[in-house]
């Protein structure tokens, strides 16, 4: 016995009963960890699975909670969290859910429409997702202006309220009537219709007017291999989204003592300033670096070798830094350099020729020891250690490796 499929007909019913054809278990509490699952069918159901870009509902049989909806093409499976006696039982939907995804589904068959007739812009694959939907177009790349002509098309139709109704017939009757994307099915199929705007078969669930859709924000769109996706949400996520943008922007304004309009120009300011820095302070590191091995060479002693090893650790140098600084103290007759940081797990290892030491060589035998990554020559060799936390230990053993 097939399950009949409630919803076809009215998306709105929220409440329903039926017959608990079979309950099975389909796992026990050490198979799944989350708990035990059964599985039961029902004569009838409202409760929609995940099918065509669209996530199942969920909802309630009698006491057990719906986790999940699996469509087995004659027969919907609903993966619940107890069992449930075989016989008439009553069920429900979880209505915010249910709304929001026919939000959803109903404003992608309407950008689809619009970019499709429009633009040139066919819609190869859709997805529901939990913040934000995607439908993937191919065609040109959809410009800046394209982007918002589509959404300002579509939020007109949504404002003028049209009817959606749901029309079924074959596929050849659909194919005469002007179908959106024709589908290779037999048999009567399910289509939906948005009064002067779109005809397309789909079995999900939709609104009953365009202006329950309240509007449409889209998002971005990005180049995924062949087709341009473009993310975009509707209705009650709509409106949060556009809560939470304002939101922001006030905040940034605050920050940046502007008025949002003023934002623009703010961020590019504040762009050149960090830009002009950046080049400042990239002049300075390697004055820096002079002055502060001037100071180290001035407070170590050559050994009776000749050799003068500089060993320092740092916290929170940046990596350029210990370049620079290596490279300056390596200036120097007879210095061999080792330093680290123990935030970041840097090592740079760096010699004068006349230490007639190998710095490549030696940074190979501090990770024979503490695991890292790196390389050099024989007089500059740099890495980074594995496990930060061991830049002393790895700045004592290549000490004593010298």
């Amino acid at each position: 016995m097939s399950t009949r499929r409630l919803y076809y007909d009215d998306s709105f019913q929220d409440i329903f009963s039926a017959q608990v054809l079979s309950c099975e278990v389909l796992a026990d509490a050490e198979e799944n960890p989350s708990g035990p699952r059964w599985g039961i069918v029902l004569d009838q159901t409202l409760l929609y699975p995940s099918s065509g870009g669209q996530p199942n509902d969920l909802g309630k049989v009698g006491d057990a909670n719906v986790l999940d909806v699996h469509d087995g093409e004659d027969r919907i499976l609903h993966i619940v969290d107890r069992p449930v006696p075989i016989g008439r039982i009553d069920g429900c939907i979880h209505w915010p859910r249910r709304f929001d995804h026919m939000q959803q589904h109903t404003g992608q068959h309407l950008l689809s429409a619009i970019f499709q007739e429009r633009f040139g812009l066919v819609t190869m694959s859709f997805h529901l997702g939990e913040l934000v939907s995607t439908i993937d177009l191919r065609g040109p790349q959809p410009s800046p202006l394209v982007l918002e002509g589509a959404a300002r098309a579509a939020n007109a139709v949504i404002f003028e309220d049209r009817e959606i109704t749901v029309r079924y017939g074959t596929a050849e009757q659909f194919a005469e009537l002007g179908v959106r994307k024709e589908v290779d099915r037999k048999g009567i199929l399910r289509a939906i219709e948005i009064a002067g705007i779109d005809l397309q078969p789909c079995g999900g669930t939709h609104l009953r007017h365009t202006g329950q859709l309240g509007m449409i924000l889209i998002r971005g769109c990005n180049k995924i291999r062949q087709d341009w996706r473009v993310e975009f949400v509707c209705g009650g996520r709509a409106e949060a989204a556009a809560r939470s943008d304002a939101e922001l922007i006030s905040q940034v304004s605050a920050q940046l003592q502007c008025a949002p309009q003023d934002l623009g120009a703010s961020i590019d300011r504040l762009l050149r300033e960090k830009e002009a820095s950046a080049k400042r302070l990239k002049s300075l590191l390697p004055k820096v670096a002079e002055s502060e091995a001037a100071v180290l060479l001035s407070a170590v002693s050559p050994r009776p070798d000749g050799i003068r090893v500089i060993a320092r650790i740092f916290e929170g140098a940046e990596s350029d830094h210990l370049q620079h600084l290596a490279t300056a103290l390596a200036r120097a007759e007879g210095v061999v350099a080792l330093l680290a940081d123990k935030l970041s797990g840097s090592v740079v290892l760096a010699q004068n020729p006349t230490a007639a030491r190998d710095m490549n060589a030696l940074l190979k035998g501090v990770f024979e020891q503490f695991v890292g990554k790196g390389g050099g020559s024989r007089e500059f060799a740099r890495g980074a250690l594995s496990e930060k936390s061991k830049a002393a230990a790895a700045i004592e053993l290549a000490k004593s490796l010298i």
